[in-house]
């Protein structure tokens, strides 16, 4: 009979089993399929693999769970059948490890954003942690093991939801980079002590990379925290052979390294993804020859503190477009696409001739409907360099992680560019590139949450950057958005991570505009105002009908369509329609944001020609 999962680590090495997903890939399951679901359909197979870690001497075998979460499930179609696939995962594994063994129940990243990097609060969080805890409860395990997070705050909400529903020993793992941060960049010791401050029974790593890395991280936390430590590698880094990624790391290779955390303080060993019941057995007779032997920590390292000396830059000081808004100067805007080749010259004589005639900043997006054009941080520093006009460097969290965001923006920082209009970005399958992939780490209400940090002289795993960045934050809304509650309710978050200005979609509605600045009084930052010319029927039609979340009313279609069939009359009646437009909403905005079509910017002109603003 088994004794109580911590009674058992008090006095001894625990093994956890391999990977289970590769295993079951290993066995022919294509990776299309829901592995979980598995549990259902193919409750024998899952408990051979179970078995067959048995059998390779693991003291604990892992539930074939880790995706059956409701985000995840939901996604499969699977929703309705989440309590039934975790029981059963549960049962199945339970099944195998008889009285002997302890079931430990796999749970993993929830697959959803959550706050302050994206829309899901913590409270949903920790709901949805919850309900596949207490199926696995009703199930039979005997722990949980939370493991591949990257996000400690997401962690932090599951091990709050075990804490909740059970009173069931968790073991928290992060999974790390080659040179052993965290994926957000956190260095081990800012890590273990997030780690240790959530309470869990055991902290550690698992995933991603293989049982070098993991050493190195181990030599380092070890000394920094008290609790027990849970190591479980992948079987090296996967490569590409006909098609199939296969693991090469030996049995033999991880036994070695095996006895190498035993020798630095591990307490909880096991395999990741690669790993199999061969690599199993070969840490078990590591275990076998080494002996226990526990490890005393040192005291742990000072905590880290956010850096005292940091001097964060007032608003009205980070950029001359900051210094007018907080002055009340009403500004102007004029988007400018970047090129799809390596010259910018047309765009640099635009940005000139506009400069020259008074506008205020140069506005360019970034990648615009998913198309590949040159960067818009070059544009932006080019403009800047050569014509002397500010930028607003649209930013897009579609082709960037995490790592990469903050380096991007820290390079804007450095080559000068200030205000910075923060937005999640088109999917690719909305542009020329169908076949592209997205990354959509954050979306813009985590990359507010970065610039941010990255103003106060921290970077998002909390370590200091040295002197502070200054960016001028900006957030686009749109005024006509169909469930204009939760576009309503992401603005807030906007505003509450650090948005410092708003820029709208076009506006072509102006009841559902003024509806939607009425709705945003509390806000009290500035709002641009977003304008598009129109420039014939087929650009109006192409606007209400393909760009996500514009709205052209009928009246301003039926106005177009009088001039169908003549080009310069169509132009002219879209300039018109633009003029009336700033004039009905120019004194309830701090500025406006006018897109030059095609780059005729003598279409600004018009338009700002003869409108008085403040």
């Amino acid at each position: 009979m088994r004794i109580p999962f911590l009674e058992k680590l008090a006095n001894d090495i625990v093994l956890f089993d391999g990977g289970m997903g590769t295993e079951l890939y290993r066995r022919g399951v294509f990776i299309n399929k829901c592995y979980d679901e598995l549990n259902l359909s193919k409750p024998e197979l899952v408990e051979q693999v179970h078995r067959d870690y048995r059998q390779a001497g693991a003291d604990v075998l892992e539930t074939n769970t880790f995706g059956a979460n409701p985000a995840r499930l939901e996604a499969h179609g699977l929703l309705d059948k989440l309590e039934d696939i975790n029981r059963r995962g549960a049962e199945i594994a339970r099944a195998a490890a008889g009285d002997e063994l302890y079931v430990a129940g796999s749970i993993g990243p929830l697959g959803i954003q959550m706050e302050p990097l994206g829309p899901l609060a913590r409270e949903e969080a920790r709901a949805l942690f919850a309900r596949q805890i207490r199926a696995l409860c009703d199930g039979g395990v005997d722990l949980f093991v939370l493991e591949t997070f990257i996000y400690p705050e997401e962690l932090e909400q599951a091990i709050l939801a075990v804490r909740e529903v059970c009173d069931k020993p968790v073991i928290a793992e992060i999974t790390i980079n080659d040179d052993t941060s965290s994926l957000t960049g956190a260095r081990p010791e800012v890590l273990v002590r997030e780690l240790a401050e959530m309470k869990p029974d055991v902290l550690g790593v698992n995933c991603t990379v293989g049982p070098s890395v993991m050493l190195t991280w181990l030599e380092r936390a070890r000394e920094l925290t008290e609790l027990p430590i849970a190591i479980m590698p992948n079987a090296g880094k996967p490569k590409n052979v006909d098609g199939r990624n296969i693991y090469l790391t030996s049995p033999e290779y991880l036994g070695t390294y095996a006895k190498r955390y035993l020798q630095n303080g591990a307490n909880v060993i096991g395999g990741c993804c690669g790993t199999g019941p061969e690599h199993i057995k070969a840490m078990r007779n590591a275990i076998s020859a080494y002996g226990f032997k526990v490890i005393e920590p040192a005291e742990r390292q000072a905590r880290f503190e956010v850096p005292s000396d940091v001097e964060v830059t007032p608003r009205e000081e980070k950029s001359r477009l900051a210094r007018r808004l907080s002055d009340g100067h009403f500004v102007t805007f004029v988007e400018l696409v970047a090129p799809t080749g390596v010259t910018a010259r047309r765009e640099i004589d635009r940005a000139q001739r506009l400069f020259f005639y008074g506008v205020d900043v140069i506005n360019i997006p970034d990648g615009p409907r998913a198309s590949a054009r040159m960067s818009a941080m070059a544009m932006a520093a080019t403009i800047q360099r050569e014509v002397g006009i500010e930028t607003v460097l649209h930013y897009a969290c579609r082709d960037r992680n995490v790592i990469g965001i903050q380096s991007d923006l820290l390079g804007a920082w450095a080559l000068g560019v200030r205000n910075i209009l923060a937005v999640t970005g088109d999917p690719p399958k909305l542009g020329n590139y169908p076949d592209a992939t997205a990354v959509f780490d954050v979306d813009a209400i985590g990359l507010v949450n970065i610039i941010n940090r990255l103003n106060h002289g921290l970077d998002i795993a909390g370590n200091p950057i040295g002197p502070p960045a200054g960016m001028h934050i900006g957030v686009a809304a749109n005024p006509g958005a169909l469930n204009m509650e939760q576009e309503l309710r992401r603005l807030d978050w906007k505003v509450e991570a650090g948005a410092e200005y708003i820029v709208t979609q076009p506006v072509f509605d102006l009841d559902a505009f003024h509806a939607f600045m009425k709705q945003i009084e509390h806000v009290r930052i500035p709002v641009i105002a977003g304008l598009w010319p129109l420039a014939s029927l087929r650009n109006a039609e192409f606007m209400n009908n393909e760009v996500p979340g514009c709205n052209v009313p009928e009246h301003i279609m039926q106005r177009m369509r009088r001039h169908a069939d003549q080009k310069e009359a169509g132009r002219a009646e879209g300039i018109a329609i633009a003029h009336e437009t700033l004039e009905q909403m120019k004194n309830d905005i701090a500025g406006v944001q006018i897109s030059a079509p095609f780059g005729r910017i003598e279409t600004v002109m018009e338009i700002l020609d003869g409108v008085r603003l403040r």
